[in-house]
């Protein structure tokens, strides 16, 4: 307790957190992003500022666990047969970035600089690596992770995890450094790297899954984070003492257990550690900002800083347009993926022990890859319109206030039979949707659909919902919080609330929203289609009515008592397994 203390005191801790709190609160207000807030935090708190808070090599240690959790939840949302789809950019987008960046870098490191040609290798190699940790919070706040282009980007991150080995690999291969221990061979490397991926993959497979479905039918809750937080550890654990990258085997063990039935139970369960350590590790790499190395070489820092965005954008944007992107996705992909990495700190050091560069290089070098993960959210910022395909007035045209009844947000499939629905009794209705294609595929029908996004107040009170009687969300996945709707309720009064909602988690989650119904996705269809096999078995009508009579009285008091728990795993033993009545078959005893 006593070396816990001191490596991490609470004084250390009041002022971390507390500091954290004031940047990302006014950062997220000025729209720039925690990740700017944590850094800016770190930097005034470190040795290079007010000297506050020191030890950041320690901290950043354990605060990476956060990149591991980060890892292990995308791994989580990554089924094996989707990964497999992947491979392509994975080993081509993702093998031709790493590879051309860092040559790329390391000639303009070594053509403009001193520093030999080895020393430049060292340098411009790492900095070939962009920040997972910057870029994937990114995308799943901008809800870009799961589109094609977020696919691409991860595809690239997760080659540049794969590719530490062989980076350590050429600096080993490089050292000047006489007591420098030889490590393995570069063949022995990947050897272990192989076999450790599939040690992962059989571990879950025949250990983990078993022992969350033990967890699970014990309902212990407890058990349950700690066996998730277990999994992570372990597995990053197994990589670490192999020499290899922690999040790469924390993200193998999210993509064996993304298609169990507890994914979205360990995903909750993680996230509060993920986005917790994730903001430490970034105010741990503010802390590392040697403002003193930036103030002795200011123009060279910036000017490097300013060179590594510039050829990883253009080399991005080339690789981009080779892949078939079109060029405004190019662009993006190229910008997003500008910044110098986490690992590059790592690779850094690997260098300077083995004589290749001073320290001080290393600290330098170290101050370009933060100033370059601080540029990133500015330039996507400014860029913002570049990269957004233009769309016609028609499609860009706002929700008006028709004096409509009702408001329908969303015009996909769900929505189009609400909507119909609602104009067949008569009910003057205004549509909204964000979707420019299904807009303009809809007009050719003779619907009007406004372009919008219904999940925000402003736009609902400029399309009328001040006045109206109904507003019905019938919006994909699971974008409604209960935060959300209080504030649609408390805005707009007179208005009765009605959502569709992705699964029995989300009627959970949203159990205290004051809304009339919530209807899920696909149950009164599942339960049609029963009816119809059931009648196609040759069941009685009045069989057939028992039958949906039971489940569905059966589904309500499971959801009576979840409801009451706030756990969907609560009343387990009440989900219909087995025939009540095994010697009924077919309508005969």
């Amino acid at each position: 307790m006593e070396q816990h203390s001191q490596a991490f005191p609470l004084q250390d801790g009041f002022l971390l957190l507390g500091t954290a709190l004031v940047f990302v609160l006014l950062f997220r207000r000025l729209g720039l992003g925690a990740t700017l807030g944590y850094l800016l935090a770190g930097a005034v708190l470190g040795p290079y500022a007010l000297g506050l808070v020191g030890d950041a090599e320690s901290k950043i240690g354990f605060a990476e666990l956060g990149i591991t959790l980060l890892l292990f939840i995308v791994g989580l949302e990554l089924a094996p047969k989707r990964l497999w789809r992947m491979r392509h950019e994975i080993f081509g987008l993702g093998l031709l970035q790493v590879g051309l960046c860092g040559l790329a870098i390391s000639a303009v490191i070594y053509y403009f600089t001193p520093f030999s040609i080895e020393a430049a290798l060292a340098l411009g190699l790492p900095l070939g690596l962009s920040s997972t940790a910057q870029v994937l919070p990114m995308l799943q706040s901008a809800g870009r992770l799961h589109t094609p282009f977020g696919e691409r980007s991860f595809a690239v991150l997760l080659f540049q995890d794969l590719s530490i080995i062989p980076l350590i690999t050429i600096i080993a291969a490089m050292n000047r450094n006489p007591n420098l221990p030889e490590g393995p061979p570069g063949w022995q490397l990947a050897l272990i790297t192989v076999l450790a991926i599939a040690g992962l993959i059989a571990a879950g497979r025949f250990v983990i899954r078993p022992l969350f479905s033990l967890i699970g039918n014990l309902g212990e809750r407890e058990m349950f984070v700690f066996a998730a937080l277990f999994t992570v550890i372990a597995s990053a654990a197994l990589m670490e003492a192999l020499g290899l990258s922690t999040a790469l085997g924390a993200f193998i063990a999210g993509v064996m257990l993304a298609d169990s039935p507890y994914r979205h139970e360990l995903e909750a369960d993680v996230e509060p550690f993920r986005s917790i350590l994730l903001g430490l590790f970034f105010m741990s790499v503010g802390m590392m900002l040697d403002l003193s190395a930036i103030a002795e070489r200011p123009l060279f820092v910036v000017t490097m800083a300013m060179a590594l965005i510039a050829v990883k954008s253009s080399v991005i944007f080339a690789l981009g347009l080779a892949f078939r992107m079109n060029w405004r996705s190019a662009l993006a992909l190229g910008l997003l993926l500008s910044q110098g990495g986490e690992f590059g700190f790592v690779l850094f050091a690997q260098a300077s022990s083995a004589w290749l560069i001073e320290p001080q290089a290393a600290s330098l070098f170290g101050a370009i890859i933060t100033l370059s993960m601080i540029s990133t959210p500015f330039l996507m910022m400014a860029t913002q319109r570049f990269r957004e395909a233009p769309v016609s007035k028609e499609e860009r045209e706002g929700p008006q206030d028709d004096g409509a009844s009702a408001l329908v947000v969303g015009y996909g499939r769900f929505g189009q039979t609400v909507a119909q629905m609602l104009i067949a009794a008569e009910i003057e209705v205004t549509l909204i949707d964000t979707d420019t294609e299904m807009i303009d595929v809809a007009g050719g029908f003779g619907a009007k659909v406004y372009f919008g996004d219904g999940t925000r107040i402003d736009l609902l009170r400029q399309a009328g919902a001040g006045e109206a009687q109904l507003i019905v969300f019938c919006i994909d996945g699971e974008q409604l919080t209960d935060d959300f709707l209080h504030a649609v309720h408390g805005a707009f009064p007179k208005a009765e609330i009605h959502a569709r909602v992705y699964d029995r988690r989300s009627l959970v989650r949203l159990n205290d929203a004051p809304v009339k119904s919530m209807a899920r996705e696909v149950l009164e269809s599942a339960v049609v289609l029963a009816r119809n096999a059931l009648d196609g078995l040759g069941l009685s009508l009045e069989d057939i009515d028992r039958a949906e009579t039971t489940y569905r009285s059966n589904d309500k008091e499971r959801l009576s008592l979840q409801y009451e728990s706030g756990d969907v795993r609560t009343a387990r033993d009440r989900i219909l397994t087995q025939p009540v009545r095994t010697a009924r078959q077919f309508g005969t005893e």
